[in-house]
């Protein structure tokens, strides 16, 4: 009567063993799965900082607001040279070197001015803020900065210097959510 509890009891004590060792297998594994994942984060989050000090810098900043315009032109067919000329240079008689980002060609020899900006840094301090009134007024300062940069480029005066050329200038913002952030805090900054 005992020899065949016996002999099932080992065989569920084998088939246990054999779980036993496909569990501990699956926990090795799910362990180097959630070791590579905090890595990668931790890479991912070292990244996005040096990003992030990188684009507070007004030269990176400018120099990617710049790349962001090129690419929407070249994306709309345009080609450098024949459509649009960068940094085109132009000198005032007493002296004054304008250079906006980008002149584009129209036929009958018209021109569009086009200055790329990149105001930001108060949109990322908001981002970063702990609490909403700290978020909320550098969100205030985000507007301000583009209200400012909108102030500078018409004191600029671009169609007296790339004539013929409407009276305006197209302010080129890179990324939807810097203006719709600025549009939300002073709605009416699109029309000024």
């Amino acid at each position: 009567l005992v020899a065949p509890l016996q002999e099932t009891l080992g065989k569920v004590e084998t088939q246990i063993r054999e779980v036993e060792r496909g569990r501990e297998g699956a926990y090795a594994s799910l362990l180097q799965q959630v070791a590579t994942m905090r890595q990668t984060s931790e890479q991912l989050r070292t990244e996005t900082a040096q990003l992030v000090t990188a684009l507070r810098a007004p030269q990176i900043r400018g120099r990617w607001g710049e790349l962001q315009l090129r690419r929407v032109v070249e994306s709309a067919g345009m080609l450098e040279h024949c459509d649009f000329t960068e940094q085109a240079t132009s000198t005032s008689e007493d002296g004054v070197v304008l250079r906006p980002d980008l002149v584009v060609h129209l036929a009958g020899g018209k021109n569009v001015v086009v200055d790329s900006k990149v105001a930001f840094s108060g949109f990322l301090e908001a981002s970063e803020a702990r609490d909403e009134v700290t978020r909320q007024a550098r969100l205030k300062a985000h507007a301000r900065h583009l209200r400012t940069h909108v102030d500078q480029l018409a004191a600029k005066a671009y169609w007296e210097r790339f004539e013929p050329t409407p009276e305006f200038v197209v302010c080129f913002v890179p990324a939807d959510v810097f203006l719709d952030a600025a549009l939300r805090q002073e709605p009416g900054l699109l029309e000024h």
